[in-house]
């Protein structure tokens, strides 16, 4: 049912949810989804929870992955998603938009809208894709003054620490600061962009009892692992982030060269969602099931 039932809304809190997956045992996959519709479209692929990654969001305004976006930008995403498929989301959260304060007031907006858990990196301004070279670190000390914060501020918001510690202090200064972090009062470490089989073991053996993610992106440093793979070596999380923005791009831009082409999309109406899909999928006849029903209960006004 829509959204607007307050019945058909979760009764739990999205961070508790959201703890209790990755608590239950196994790998919690997390699919990227840059917007209400991409989850609406991953929950009906049956995940539990997703992911809501910085650079999707950036690049779907346009904006390279630098911190340009704001609090509130990220804000409207969290929104419609959780209002779209009511299904937890773990927010990127970059450097936390400042010092400890600012971090604190993230936790808020983020848990306000309705966000599940954060992620919260351990590089300077500007920062990057983990991905990328050249990355600048955080202290790691002024990190977890940051991980401190969010603990202090959050209500059962899932913290997750991410550090880019391994491509310049080595898989030792990761686990070194990963482990601070954990004493900081992070629930869960993302070890960002491991770039073998074997490091992503050695981390996981040497962070024994910590929640762990994996980032699975494509294009990047780490290699293709597929879930289970990760499971195996002791990761309870993994994220895909921004395949969905990736295919969808692609897709349009082919769709734009057709019409450019051709003159028109009627070449393309095999690769599109048709109308009655697109319908099914956000409940419009739910919608409009609801709206008659509230206005059938309303007694029509009589005049003498």
């Amino acid at each position: 049912m829509p959204y607007l039932v307050a019945s058909d809304l979760p009764h739990q809190a999205a961070g508790k949810r959201f703890r209790a997956l990755v608590e239950r045992g196994g790998i919690l996959q997390l699919p990227g989804t840059h917007n209400g519709m991409a989850a609406l479209q991953a929950k009906a692929a049956g995940f539990e929870a997703v992911y809501l990654s910085g650079a999707a969001m950036s690049a779907s305004m346009g904006l390279p992955d630098l911190g340009i976006i704001t609090i509130e930008d990220v804000v409207f995403f969290v929104r419609q998603i959780v209002r779209a498929a009511a299904l937890p989301v773990l927010v990127d959260g970059d450097t936390g938009y400042g010092e400890a304060l600012n971090v604190m007031n993230m936790v808020r907006c983020f848990e306000d809208a309705g966000a599940a858990a954060v992620q919260i990196e351990d590089q300077l301004l500007p920062k990057k894709c983990g991905h990328l070279n050249n990355k600048k670190l955080a202290d790691p000390h002024d990190m977890a003054a940051k991980i401190a914060a969010a603990a202090k501020a959050r209500r059962q918001l899932y913290i997750v620490a991410r550090t880019d510690g391994a491509e310049t202090e080595g898989l030792a200064g990761a686990v070194a600061r990963a482990k601070l972090y954990v004493e900081a009062g992070a629930d869960a470490i993302f070890p960002e962009a491991l770039t073998s089989v074997e490091m992503f073991r050695e981390f996981a053996r040497q962070m024994p009892n910590v929640p762990l993610l994996a980032n699975m992106t494509e294009f990047g440093k780490t290699p293709y692992l597929a879930a289970s793979e990760f499971e195996q070596m002791g990761y309870r999380m993994v994220i895909w982030p921004v395949s969905s923005l990736r295919v969808a791009n692609k897709a349009q831009a082919e769709l734009f060269k057709a019409i450019g082409r051709d003159g028109g999309t009627h070449k393309c109406l095999e690769q599109m969602q048709s109308r009655s899909e697109l319908y099914d999928l956000i409940d419009l006849k739910g919608y409009e099931a609801l709206d008659e029903s509230i206005v059938a209960t309303v007694l029509p006004v009589t005049t003498r």
